[in-house]
């Protein structure tokens, strides 16, 4: 299985939609837990890195690309 590469403030989507209704989510913080922002109700969430690998399914927006 290959890593899964991804950056500070790029677009995220995860496997389980947020109670709001969307499942994009940016990446504000990057070290041994990553902190995300929902981009629907702007709700914030730290999470360790070996969950949120687990639970991130693709990259949708490339920092470079905003």
């Amino acid at each position: 299985m290959e890593a899964k590469v991804f950056e500070l403030n790029d677009v995220v989507e995860m496997k389980k939609q947020h109670p709001c209704g969307t499942n994009a989510w940016k990446i504000i913080r990057l070290g041994a837990d990553i902190r995300i922002k929902c981009t629907g109700c702007g709700h914030s969430v730290m999470i360790p890195r070996r969950e949120f690998e687990k639970k991130m399914k693709k990259v949708l927006v490339k920092a470079t690309e905003e």
